[in-house]
């Protein structure tokens, strides 16, 4: 029987980036992933990867970014080397300010110490005839763009050559609070990093996952030649400069539905996307992909790190939702000292909060 530290169960972001974690602290890992087919991809692979400092119509720093931005800038540029590709793409976000009272907003967040690093200076005007006309523009600064579908893919190849991976579903088990066998692999602790599926483990349905479909569109726009951000109500990425990224495509979206019959992508969302980019550029786009996917997101925001109250084998890192590019790395690492230092888990991510 072979024997593992850890079974991580989903090669997501999240399961990718904490197997290569414990792997690097000397940890045997095994990876079981089932991998859709066809055409139907997860969060992961259609996620566009942005970190965004400053978020929401009242100008907020985003939660504990101080922490999670050279957390997630560290760990990302490290995978750069592991990995042979680029991912890390330092990116200023450029957002819309539609009225006097928003740039006033924005001037006063300017004054305050902790959000000056972040908060540019406004703009009133873009490159003439590319944009529709709007009040003025706000920049924010350190913002990035991970390549988060490239860097699951790589992710897929290193685990595979260091045989650390399985293509299996991920079936009924068994085992004593000293151990726990899957089929013919015996580890110590299984860590189950199922993104949305985890809402329906039997070991772990019992958290609040507040599930999100969300969709977005692949638009060739030639001529734009945008290097940042560009958010108005949704978003413009681009992917032109990005491993894998055509010429003038750029990621545009995403839409938020909290109730769904299905994972698919709809011509409701899709026409929504559409008409957003007609509101916000001027110049002629082809839409060349429609992409859906369920988000994994949490009823009071904050990730699922933690061991289930009645089988100490089984632990669950999940719940990172739109954010999991710049939360990750750093709670990945928590989650690290955890499992293998006994440190305690921070009370805002931990799962018993819940019970």
């Amino acid at each position: 029987m072979k024997k593992v530290d850890f079974i991580i169960v989903g090669q997501g972001l999240a399961g990718s980036i904490l197997a290569y974690i414990l792997k690097k602290n000397g940890q045997n890992c095994l990876i079981i992933d089932r991998f859709t087919e066809g055409g139907k991809k997860s969060s992961s692979q259609i996620a566009a990867g942005v970190i965004n400092p400053i978020t929401g119509m009242r100008f907020v720093k985003t939660w504990r970014i101080d922490a999670f931005l050279p957390a997630a800038r560290h760990l990302y540029l490290e995978l750069e080397g592991v990995l042979g590709v680029k991912l890390w793409h330092e990116r200023s976000i450029y957002r819309t300010i539609r009225t006097i009272e928003e740039e006033n907003s924005w001037l006063l967040r300017q004054t305050y110490p902790d959000y000056m690093p972040f908060c540019g200076d406004t703009t009133p005007s873009v490159k003439e005839g590319q944009f529709k006309p709007f009040h003025a523009l706000a920049e924010v600064k350190q913002g990035a763009q991970v390549n988060i579908p490239v860097l699951v893919e790589r992710f897929r190849d290193y685990f595979i050559k260091n045989n650390m991976l399985v293509v299996d579903d991920f079936e009924a088990f068994t085992g004593s609070n000293q151990n726990t066998i899957f089929k013919d692999i015996e580890a110590s602790k299984i860590i189950f990093c199922e993104g949305a599926n985890g809402s329906t483990n039997p070991y772990f349905s019992f958290l609040p996952f507040n599930l999100d479909k969300g969709e977005l569109l692949l638009v060739h726009i030639p001529n734009l030649n945008l290097s940042h951000i560009f958010k108005n109500k949704m978003s413009i990425v681009p992917l032109h400069d990005t491993e894998g990224g055509q010429k003038d495509l750029y990621w545009v979206g995403a839409t938020n539905t909290w109730a769904f019959d299905n994972d698919l992508p709809s011509e409701t969302n899709k026409t929504l996307i559409i008409n957003e980019l007609k509101n916000t550029i001027l110049l002629p786009f082809e839409v060349v992909a429609h992409h859906a996917a369920i988000r994994p997101t949490v009823k009071d925001r904050r990730p699922f790190l933690g061991i289930h109250p009645h089988h100490p084998n089984l632990g669950i890192f999940n719940g990172f939702g739109t954010k999991g590019a710049s939360l990750i790395p750093f709670w990945a690492n928590h989650f690290k000292d955890f499992l293998l230092d006994e440190k305690p888990l921070d009370k805002e991510v931990d799962i018993r909060r819940f019970f």
